[in-house]
């Protein structure tokens, strides 16, 4: 096998003209390049250079080597000026996975940051797996998860990095009787028809649990995995709901009121997670500081 730097000597002398030369411009000694071609003429198995008068000429063979070494020193070049790009959050690709709800208010925010602060870094943005949201974190396949989950409950070589609390809000239909007031207790909602806004998960156990604290199980008489959907179906007046705040933030049906809940408030806690084992790359704690501070996210109460 060639040795990269005895090639990048040989080049050096066939710049120049003369190994004298070439060993001013390397800070060698004329003895160490003589040294240091002779050991590529073995490797090579072939001569590289002949004499000239006081100075050198490649052979062909040599010739064909300095090109190559050209190439190869220019793409060493640009891979270390990629490399430094990368390391300083310039470019690199980043897999991110959300949910559908957090993506108006959380995520695309969070990405238009990084658009304007990062341009060169490429996102590639979809859907997490409802089954198994953490999947493409654990395996490599996703650098970054967006999901509903609990600290305790954060599997081995994960790590959660707290975004956000949303909590519930109580739907009514505007004509509702507990519309009038600014606060619902979530008791008062025991008896009533309930409809329904999300898929079995972390989420719709968030819902349950606050129920089952409040004394009830809630009665679903109609669901809907659409937000929009479900305050269709209660400002029809077919029954109440529970919805997240950034769902519906900037987005409530004209014919719902939105109230706050207590005794229990519902809350739902939204994580990043990201691999602990990963390489630490500045994109996506570029990311992790816009997705912690994007606009609107926090509650106002």
């Amino acid at each position: 096998m060639l040795d990269l730097r005895r090639m990048l000597v040989l080049r050096a002398v066939i710049t120049s003209g003369s190994v004298t030369s070439a060993a001013t411009h390397l800070g060698y000694t004329p003895s160490a390049v003589s040294q240091q071609v002779a050991a590529l003429e073995r490797e090579a198995g072939t001569a590289l250079l002949e004499r000239v008068g006081r100075g050198v000429r490649p052979t062909a063979a040599g010739r064909l080597l300095a090109e190559h070494t050209a190439i190869i020193s220019q793409d060493m070049a640009a891979a270390e000026t990629a490399l430094a790009d990368l390391r300083a959050g310039r470019t690199g690709r980043l897999a991110v996975r959300y949910f559908t709800s957090v993506g108006p208010t959380l995520v695309a925010p969070a990405l238009a940051r990084l658009r304007r602060e990062h341009p060169g870094v490429r996102v590639d943005l979809a859907l997490i797996d409802p089954e198994d949201p953490l999947l493409e974190v654990e395996r490599g396949d996703a650098d970054l998860a967006i999901v509903v989950r609990s600290r305790a409950d954060t599997p081995p070589g994960l790590r959660l990095v707290h975004l956000l609390d949303d909590p519930y809000l109580a739907a009514l239909p505007a004509d509702h009787p507990l519309a009038a007031r600014r606060v619902v207790d979530l008791a008062d909602l025991a008896g009533e028809p309930w409809i329904g806004s999300e898929p079995p998960g972390p989420c719709l156990d968030v819902i349950l649990g606050a129920c089952a604290t409040a004394g009830f199980s809630p009665n679903f008489v109609a669901g809907s995995e659409d937000y929009a959907t479900a305050q269709g179906f209660v400002a029809a007046g077919l029954g109440v709901g529970l919805l997240p705040r950034i769902a519906v933030a900037g987005r409530r049906h004209a014919g719902v009121v939105l109230r706050r809940v207590r005794r229990p408030e519902p809350v739902r806690v939204v994580h990043a997670a990201v691999r602990e084992s990963a390489t630490p790359q500045p994109a996506l704690r570029i990311l992790l500081q816009a997705l912690e501070e994007a606009d609107g996210v926090r509650p106002r109460r």
